[in-house]
């Protein structure tokens, strides 16, 4: 009779706390290995597929395709868009007032008593296609969509804030308010109502959020993304602090303008220091420069996305151009959005 050696292989299995321990003949030792990484094989498989799928998306994104472009009449550069549908746009610059032009670049509409001198957001656009903007004595006006009526929808009752940007948002019909009074800012959320049920200014250690709000949206998970002076600032829907994007590599600067968000909860923001559309995930991880300064328009300065047609809306700081863009179909949305659920999932 011979005498059978034994060995002790330890397996450890990821997401198991502490570790399996069995006792093995060494004949059989080869064999029990082949089954432990068998297994091993299979999780981290499951795990890679996932993330290269996640890769693809990425590819996808990466490929940004050229529509069309067209010279919107009667602006001077596209400072600030608000998306209305596939052939009407509302466009406005530091000097003019909003105009709505077609799929052309012709004016259908001009606003006359907008607020001038703006560097941001002071207009958006709601289901109704009624145009909601900031006026010259910074109250909140509705324009009906046969733009025969202005009414007032947010009186201005406090001299020491001053309205700079507004979005009207489409999941809950609220409509989000960034203001400023010179040394801090904060963000506002009125109801279908008008009436003020939110007021977003600090942190959970009471530092204040912003200096300068110019451009505000929101997110997909509701998150509300602001475009401050010198960061994007994006704060729960509760209005917890979230993060904030300060450009990449992380801290090297960033002059945020135009901002929105796409059908993947991704955050799209023009910077003027880079000159480039930067798009970074909901947790405020930088991704790629979607566009740099390109010679059709030099600087990228507004920014609108499409959630039906998935086509992205840049708008120049450096003359009057507006280029329309796509980088994801809807399959590929549909895709990324399921693909998103199941990583959150892991």
């Amino acid at each position: 009779m011979r005498s059978i050696a034994c060995k002790t292989i330890y397996i450890i299995v990821p997401g198991v706390k502490g570790h399996q321990t069995e006792e093995f003949e060494e004949e059989d030792l080869n064999s029990a290995t082949a089954d432990v990484m068998e297994s091993l094989t299979e999780i981290s498989t499951t795990e890679t597929e996932k993330t290269l799928q996640g890769n693809k998306c990425m590819q996808k994104l990466m490929s940004l395709e050229f529509i069309h472009s067209l010279t919107v009449t009667g602006v001077k550069c596209c400072r600030h868009s608000s998306f209305v549908s596939s052939d009407r746009i509302w466009i406005s610059d530091i000097w003019n007032h909003p105009i709505l032009t077609d799929s052309t670049g012709v004016p259908l509409h001009r606003v006359e008593d907008s607020c001038s001198g703006s560097y941001g957001g002071l207009h958006t656009a709601n289901s109704e296609n009624e145009l909601i903007y900031i006026d010259r004595n910074y109250n909140i006006n509705k324009l009906s969509k046969d733009m025969k009526t202005t009414n007032t929808f947010i009186e201005r009752t406090d001299s020491t804030w001053r309205p700079w940007c507004v979005y009207w948002s489409p999941s809950t019909g609220d409509l989000l308010l960034a203001m400023h009074d010179y040394r801090t800012g904060k963000v506002t959320r009125y109801n279908q109502c008008g009436q003020l049920t939110q007021t977003i200014q600090h942190d959970n250690t009471g530092l204040e959020l912003y200096s300068v709000p110019h451009y505000i949206t929101e997110n997909m998970n509701g998150d509300v993304v602001v475009s401050d002076s010198s960061a994007v600032v994006v704060t729960e829907r509760e209005g917890r602090h979230h993060f904030s994007y300060t450009g990449h590599p992380s801290g090297s600067g960033l002059r945020p303008r135009g901002i929105c968000t796409d059908a993947l909860s991704h955050i799209l923001v023009c910077d003027g220091r880079t000159k480039t559309v930067q798009m970074i995930d909901r947790d405020g991880q930088f991704l790629s420069h979607l566009l740099t300064e390109l010679q059709e328009i030099g600087e990228p300065g507004s920014l609108s996305y499409d959630v039906n047609t998935h086509r992205l809306w840049v708008g120049s700081l450096d003359n009057n151009t507006l280029c329309v863009y796509r980088y994801i179909t809807r399959q590929d949305a549909l895709t990324g959005m399921s693909e998103a659920l199941s990583f959150t999932s892991l």
